[in-house]
């Protein structure tokens, strides 16, 4: 367990759309508290997982439990390396906001067709920033949003990386713990259907639903990430994770394997 402090505190643009976690960082690493139920453990499990995948070791972010004390009160949640090295962290709302002064997500929203939304963005994001190759990231992106059912990707937690000499390059992918139903305060309790939750669950920004989001994303851009991981990949990723429970374990391993089927195509055979 970690004891932090209030100068650990960090308060950043990057935040989510149910509210806020507790953020800190120290001696190179940020942590996060769950906030709504096991954002932790969703973190936790897709970061293992992204390691039986096409994704290079240096394309995501891995995060790893840690149990969290702050103001004498103990918190679940995870922790990562600081994966900025000398660069900046530009959110795509903040980088729209100093570039045209309007907000991106105001932007999207007044555009309704959902292709144009995310030709926007990525045909604007390469303008600004020079990156080639942003299409194949968001497909990417939003393949992974649909295989763990990410419901919290939005203009907030997609970025890119500026050094001082105002030079882009990708980042790392982040910020998957609104997946996997993680929010059981609200939205997901425990206890109930889960494929009846599964059909419930929405994503924020390209679609009305994942399968539309991912379709779009492929139509435009291709597909760019493949998948190798089974059950026992996915049960010893679990049993690594100790505060949470065998019904939060159970409910994340079953949802796991029921997208896992329905995405087959994306799976090495």
């Amino acid at each position: 367990m970690v004891k932090l402090f209030e100068q650990d505190i960090k308060t950043t643009e990057r935040k989510s759309s149910k509210g806020n976690q507790l953020k800190f960082e120290r001696d190179g690493f940020w942590y996060k508290t769950d906030n709504l139920g096991y954002e932790g453990l969703s973190e936790c499990v897709v970061s293992s997982l992204l390691h039986k995948s096409s994704f290079d070791e240096k394309e995501f972010t891995d995060y790893e439990p840690e149990s969290i004390e702050y103001n004498g009160i103990r918190y679940r949640g995870c922790k990562s390396h600081d994966f900025t090295d000398g660069w900046k962290l530009i959110t795509l709302e903040r980088l729209f906001l100093q570039t045209y002064g309007k907000s991106l997500n105001r932007m999207i929203y007044s555009t309704e067709d959902h292709t144009e939304r995310l030709r926007l963005i990525v045909d604007q994001t390469e303008r600004i920033t020079g990156i080639k190759d942003f299409g194949p990231y968001m497909n990417r992106l939003l393949t992974l949003d649909a295989l763990f059912l990410n419901e919290d990707r939005h203009t907030h937690n997609m970025a890119v990386l500026m050094n001082d000499r105002k030079e882009f390059r990708l980042c790392p992918v982040f910020d998957n713990g609104g997946a996997l139903l993680s929010d059981t305060s609200m939205d997901y309790p425990l206890g109930r259907n889960v494929y009846e939750q599964v059909e419930q669950v929405r994503p924020k920004t390209f679609g009305e639903t994942f399968e539309e989001q991912l379709e779009i994303s492929e139509k435009l851009y291709g597909s760019n990430i493949s998948f190798a991981y089974s059950e026992k990949d996915v049960d010893r990723t679990i049993v690594k994770l100790p505060d949470y429970s065998a019904e939060e374990k159970e409910r994340v391993k079953e949802i796991i394997l029921q997208t896992r089927r329905k995405y087959g195509y994306l799976f090495l055979s």
